[in-house]
This record gives structure tokens, sequence and C-alpha cells, in this order.
């Protein structure tokens, strides 16, 4: 018997098997859950289809979150097709290139209102739309990223927008709380995934981590797994509105040291 045995999980935001959402829509279909896939049209047949088709998964279709009237199409289509929803991921961040390099002072208007959108509020989007089918004992996450609360170099307007997201989760937990649904998110410490790869100095940013996080390991796209499974079961039945760190620790340091 799987932690998620007779489950159904919905997954917006994997782009390729190197992805933190991949990693946690592979632990689903390992705890037993039936999971579905969402993402960018471009990205579809290219490289979600491959991985859904890996796991048996019965729903692959195409959202630009931006766009109200895509996501309402997209729950839409999952409800018809496989009826309610237990768990919804939302695996979803962009900011313009130029934002992620350079000072946090230069961000642009619209590069800053495009960041906020699509990381921030497409989670109250998606939340929204996927309400009518979500029931007690049903889980929401997102991802984060320790600039959310510290100053991290080159991260710039996405430690806003994260910002953002992680208050975001506490709102949503309180108006959804009542009705039995949980809201939560995973700050992931660095992993080398297609997004990581847009931040100016992420090498820099990785290569270290090891050596410097209390567990002195980097962290894998199996570890935010784990820890989403936990999050998607009934082991957090009482679990909502949190910021969980998969970081090694990372986090509870002052001033990290590489040693003498």
């Amino acid at each position: 018997m799987g932690l998620l045995d007779g489950r159904k999980a919905l997954v917006f935001g994997v782009a390729n098997d190197h992805s933190i959402a991949w990693g946690i829509a592979k632990a689903f279909h390992d705890e037993g859950a039936l999971v579905g896939f969402s993402s960018v049209e471009s990205l579809i047949e290219r490289r979600v289809r491959p991985l859904a088709e890996r796991i048996g998964s019965p729903f692959v279709e195409p959202c630009d979150v931006t766009r109200d009237d895509e996501i309402k199409a997209v729950l839409g289509k999952w409800h018809d097709q496989q009826g309610d929803l237990d768990i919804l991921v939302h695996a979803i961040a962009y900011a313009k290139r130029e934002d992620l390099d350079g000072s946090f002072v230069d961000t642009s208007r619209d590069g800053f209102a495009l960041a906020m959108d699509v990381s921030a509020y497409s989670l109250v989007a998606l939340a929204r739309e996927a309400r009518p089918y979500l029931h007690r004992g049903s889980s929401i996450m997102t991802l984060s990223y320790y600039g959310a609360e510290k100053v991290v170099t080159h991260y710039n307007v996405m430690g806003v927008a994260k910002a953002a997201l992680e208050a975001s989760v506490r709102y949503l937990a309180a108006d959804l709380g009542p009705d039995g649904i949980r809201v939560n998110a995973i700050s992931a410490g660095p992993i080398r995934t297609l997004s990581a790869g847009g931040i100016a100095g992420f090498r820099k940013l990785y290569g270290p981590f090891d050596q410097l996080a209390p567990l002195r390991s980097h962290i894998s796209i199996e570890d935010c797994g784990k820890t989403a499974t936990y999050l998607a079961s009934d082991l957090s039945s009482a679990v909502t509105g949190e910021v969980i760190y998969v970081d090694g620790g990372f986090n509870i340091l002052g001033v990290p040291s590489l040693g003498d």
C-alpha cells in the first residue's frame, strides 16, 4: 500500500526530467497516485508527454497561467475526465533573464509585473479555479526558495515574487482551511534545473553548497519529492500555511563558512 493510493494529483510546471515538479510527480506515482500534467504548450510534446508516458499518466494539457480562461479550461477538462482533485502542485515561476542579472533596482516595470503574475498570482488563480473540485483532505503545494526571505545575489525580482508567493500560501491556507484544504510551500536548496540556469552566477551558488549546508550534501529532486509526498498525504493532516525547507539545513546558518 502506497501513501497516496487512490489519490489524484495534477502537477503544473514540469519542464524536463530535471524539474523539481518531475521529482514530485514521480514520487506521487511511486506512492500510488494517479498523476496528470500541465505545462506551457511549447514543452508538451517534446518534453512533458514522454515523461507522462513513463508513469502511465492519462492527462497532459497545455496551459498559459497568465490566462484565466486557459486555467479554467484545463481544470474543467480534468474534472470531466478524472473527477475531483486530491493534490494540486504549482511549480511555476518566470522572470525576464535581464532581470535576473545586474541589480534589483534596475528591474523594469513590466518585468516586475510579469514575474509577479507568473510566479505568484498564478497560484491564486489555480487555487480559485480548482476549489470546486477539491475537498476536505485535499492538498495544494507550491515551490519557493530562500531568496524570498534573504537577499540572494542575482535572484532579484524572483526573490520578491517568491516572497509574495509565500504570503499567498498563508492567505490561501486561511481562506481554504475551513473547507479542510491545506496549502503549503516547499523551499528547496539550489538544484540544477532549467529555471536555475537562467540565474546569473548559479554555478557559484550551487558549487560549494554541499560544503556549507549542515547535512553536507546537494539537494535533489528526489528530496523534494519525499517532502511533497508528506504534504500530499495524511501524515501532514494538521499542517497548513507553512514553508518547509528542503535545503539540508542551510537556512539555519547565520554566516556560512567553508572553514579555516
